[in-house]
């Protein structure tokens, strides 16, 4: 029988953030500057086109300038520790990525159409529109990874 005092011992063990600059290099978590950085690309270059398509690059553009807030105030969580007052951190860190690869994955295709309807208007414009479809798969994909690495961590 358990005491009162002290909590039913338990198998799993959720595993330790790394501190400092090792949480750049320790998987998940070295997803994280990757993402921001790629992300950023994406909006600046679609920021740097001539919208073919307001809705579609609209769509692009929150996409991908909301996941970098939000993915910088979660790295800014790892960083500083506010993650240890929740238990359930993985679970919404694993939610989070996934959805938000979901929704990049979808930020991506719109970009790919925007980018073969800008192919016929000026070279310049589908340049830059390829670099940012490009780089929203990029982001897409690392966010899916992170994703997965976190639930399986």
């Amino acid at each position: 029988m358990a005491s009162p005092d002290r909590p039913p011992a338990t198998s799993y063990a959720p595993p330790e953030v790394p501190l400092g600059v090792v949480l750049f290099f320790t998987i998940p978590y070295a997803f994280f500057l990757p993402e921001l950085i790629f992300g950023c690309w994406v909006w600046i270059l679609v920021a740097a086109t001539q919208v073919a398509n307001p809705l579609l690059q609209g769509w692009v553009m929150y996409v991908s300038l909301t996941s970098f807030l939000i993915s910088l105030m979660f790295l800014l969580s790892y960083l500083f520790g506010f993650y240890k007052r929740y238990e359930s951190w993985r679970v919404l860190d694993s939610l989070y990525h996934g959805t938000t690869g979901i929704l990049y994955m979808s930020a991506a295709v719109l970009q790919a159409h925007a980018t073969i309807v800008s192919e016929t208007q000026d070279l310049k414009n589908y340049y830059v529109n390829t670099a940012a479809s490009f780089f929203a798969f990029i982001t897409a994909l690392l966010y899916i990874l992170h994703a997965f690495s976190i639930y399986y961590h």
